[in-house]
């Protein structure tokens, strides 16, 4: 065999070996990424706030890095959670009118109260509902009043452990700046500081009857929400909570019973949240702060209701994140699993 053709038979062995060291590590790369889809979805929705953005977002991640390979990389579950936390970084940057569409769409699948058609965008309303549960309705809204940067770091950190020094490349900052952009985040999430032992009583009674307000609205439990309320109870809603040309004022017990019912779908993106101070409910599909609703209670009986959607109201209103039923304060949440520590 002359000299050229030992070179041929060299390069085609060669070109094989990396053709199948390509092919090994794609195998490995399908794995490990199907294996960490769960983990990797949590990170994009706590991101997002949707779960449609979030499959959005683990689909372009599986396109980079595959088209990247693994070739070096030493923390594959590592790798993969970054180029996820990436992609969502660019679409919170670039988000357009066509996250309101999609929280439209949603809406009117819930209030239909059927599950998502076929040939759609592919959300489930249910599933959304569940995932906004978990997590936390008000964590979420909190969430989407952060800068981008400061949602990041955050979620990475205090939601998933994260350290600062594997952030900070991604955000292109340094340590310290990043520790920082946390920092700021916490003191939103956690809100302002906590109630006296009196208030905290107080919260705590009325936590019980909005919770019982939600879980029976949800539940269609007439009875029970008749109950719940004061026979003379009022409800007061802003114009844009149908919407209607003036304010709606309902009165009477079974009157806004019947109204809670036919909110059944709208519930089940609602979350028990501290507003401006005590108890009440927001609304917040595809973590999108839609409504609120705050309460008066007077010896365990709802006496007024008022329902908030006009966007001035909204953006008026101070929204934290309240303690796990039977905690006193405001802060943490029953679904976040936000650590206490700076």
């Amino acid at each position: 065999m002359g000299t050229e053709d030992a070179k041929d038979t060299k390069d085609t062995k060669d070109a094989k070996d990396t053709e199948g060291a390509r092919s090994g590590d794609s195998e490995l790369l399908t794995r490990r990424f199907e294996q960490d889809r769960s983990h990797l979805r949590a990170v994009a929705y706590r991101m997002l706030g949707s779960l449609a953005e979030a499959d959005d977002a683990l689909q372009e991640a599986w396109l980079r890095a595959d088209a990247a390979g693994i070739q070096g990389v030493e923390n594959l579950g590592g790798w993969l959670t970054t180029v996820v936390s990436r992609v969502c970084l660019n679409m919170l940057r670039s988000r357009d009118r066509r996250r309101e569409d999609a929280l439209d769409d949603l809406l009117r699948e819930a209030e239909s109260d059927r599950p998502d058609r076929p040939g759609g965008a592919g959300r489930d309303p249910e599933e959304e509902a569940l995932m906004a549960d978990s997590v936390g309705v008000a964590l979420l809204v909190v969430l989407d009043t952060l800068a981008p940067a400061e949602r990041l770091a955050f979620v990475l950190h205090d939601m998933f452990a994260v350290p600062f020094e594997d952030i900070a490349p991604l955000l292109e900052r340094n340590t310290a700046a990043v520790r920082q952009l946390a920092s700021r985040a916490r003191r939103r999430v956690k809100g302002g500081t906590a109630p006296a032992p009196a208030g905290a009583a107080d919260l705590a009674r009325r936590r019980s009857v909005v919770d019982a307000f939600l879980a029976a609205t949800r539940g269609g439990d007439f009875a029970a929400l008749v109950s719940l309320l004061h026979p003379d109870v009022v409800l007061r809603a802003d114009r844009m909570v149908v919407p209607t040309p003036e304010p709606i004022v309902v009165m009477g017990g079974r009157t806004v019973a019947e109204g809670a019912m036919a909110a059944m779908g709208r519930a089940r993106f609602t979350g028990v949240a501290l507003v401006d101070g005590t108890v009440g409910l927001a609304m917040a599909p595809m973590g999108r702060l839609a409504l609120v609703l705050t309460f008066a209670v007077t010896d365990g009986l709802i006496t007024g209701i008022e329902v908030v959607a006009e966007p001035e109201r909204l953006a008026g209103m101070r929204l934290d994140v309240l303690g796990t039923a039977g905690s006193d304060g405001a802060g943490g949440d029953g679904g976040a699993g936000l650590p206490a520590t700076e």
